[in-house]
């Protein structure tokens, strides 16, 4: 699922505005407090909170 050459540089976490990183099918948030694994449906990252999973 590799996202667009440049794409994840512009993202970052909508709860804690850190940079994401990519793993498997998630985003996930390279905040030490946050941790939050963001979605990638068909392509798409889904960048809800609602929708993200906890760290564990």
């Amino acid at each position: 699922m590799p996202l667009e050459a440049g794409l994840l540089e512009i993202l970052a976490c909508p709860a804690c505005h850190s940079p994401l990183e990519e793993q498997d099918t998630e985003l996930v948030c390279t905040g030490q407090d946050c941790g939050l694994a963001y979605p990638v449906r068909d392509d798409i990252p889904v960048l809800l909170v609602d929708e993200a999973r906890r760290p564990e």
